[in-house]
């Protein structure tokens, strides 16, 4: 009966493949069908943005909420899948952005190198990898509040270091002028250019960090967060797998902080600053811990209030130099309703509107 099933299908009746071949091309094509319609839907009103938004859109909203996602979404792999909360992110982007402008060109020719860019980029990313490696050796030594703290305190000692040295990072003014290269003849600090730059790593960052996740040592990591003394007993190396989690972390934040540094063609201190190594945090718990994509819905929702929060206090009556507060606000209500971000109150609504009136129960199984 199987084999005369088989016969009637049309790849083995139409073609040369064989029943065999036939199910493995059924397996690489399926993902497709598994892709939610919403989310191709998604991909396809991201592409087409450049045709309907305007500059100031594409570079200060859709721009900004990549390049921060990204940095957030390093936070989130750490956090997320192995239950270490970093604040040494934005420093690890900064950092970036400093090698950038230290071996790359500036307007500051006394102090950078002016080496091509097929040099300084990848120079500047395994620093920073190297950065983060040495960070992560040092914090997985501590766990909770501790690795809070000791990574905090190393944002805040690279902060002051670049501020009060002249010979390398130009002390409290940084570096201006540092511009992408002229690849393709394309101007890539301009608001299409740079959407599509930002929109093409943020892409791949997501999906890196979903097939890590999946990966054998995505799956150990997460092992190591729930029970790392039973992983221990298994033959795995906790210390190891932790250690290589901020490596693949600084790696993406390193990323961003080298499309950060390109779209204000200038780097700074401040960059690197407290309030900004704590947005992270609070970009990373809006969106949401559990999932990839929460990274990004925070920063989409943080870079909107940030631009928009002036013109909203102003047209309430209150003073617009305090939209600092509004954005604190915010982020108390979201955290307050759903310790798992905007994320979690979707997945609650849906949730609920699955609930059976009489039993209290999720309906999605009831025939």
């Amino acid at each position: 009966m199987a084999l005369t099933e088989q016969t009637h299908d049309p790849l083995v009746t139409q073609s040369r493949f064989s029943p065999l071949e036939v199910d493995v091309i059924k397996d690489q094509t399926g993902w497709i069908a598994r892709v939610p319609g919403a989310y191709w839907l998604l991909g396809i009103l991201l592409l087409i943005m450049p045709a309907i938004a305007s500059d100031f859109t594409l570079d200060q909203i859709f721009g900004r909420a990549f390049i921060i996602g990204m940095i957030a979404l390093s936070l989130m792999f750490l956090a997320g899948y192995g239950g270490m909360v970093s604040l040494v992110q934005m420093t690890i982007a900064a950092f970036a952005g400093y090698m950038i402008a230290i071996f790359g060109t500036s307007a500051i020719t006394a102090i950078s190198l002016g080496w091509p860019w097929w040099t300084s980029i990848p120079l500047a990313l395994v620093l920073a990898v190297l950065f983060g490696t040495a960070v992560g050796a040092l914090a997985v030594r501590t766990e909770g509040i501790y690795t809070i703290m000791i990574t905090l305190a190393i944002a805040s000692a690279f902060f002051y270091f670049t501020r009060q040295n002249y010979v390398l990072f130009n002390g409290f003014s940084g570096f201006n002028g540092v511009l992408p290269p002229q690849l393709f003849g394309v101007d890539w600090r301009g608001p299409k250019a740079l959407y599509y730059l930002t929109l093409f790593w943020a892409t791949v960052s997501f999906l890196a960090v979903l097939y890590v996740s999946r990966a054998p040592f995505g799956l150990a990591l997460q092992g190591v967060r729930d029970n790392p003394r039973r992983m221990a007993a298994l033959g795995f190396s906790v210390n190891a797998h932790r250690i290589a989690a901020y490596a693949f972390a600084a790696l993406i934040a390193a990323v961003a902080g080298i499309l950060n540094v390109w779209q204000f063609a200038q780097i700074s201190p401040g960059t690197a600053a407290t309030g900004p190594v704590i947005d992270i945090l609070v970009v990373a718990v809006i969106g949401g811990l559990k999932r990839p994509i929460g990274p990004f819905i925070g920063a989409f929702i943080y870079v909107v209030l940030k631009t928009f929060a002036i013109d909203i206090l102003v047209s309430m009556g209150l003073d617009g130099n305090r939209f600092q507060l509004l954005i604190g606000v915010s982020f108390l209500l979201i955290v307050f309703f759903s310790p798992d971000g905007i994320l979690g109150l979707w997945e609650r609504w849906r949730e609920y509107r699955t609930r059976d009136p009489l039993l209290g129960k999720s309906g999605e199984g009831a025939p």
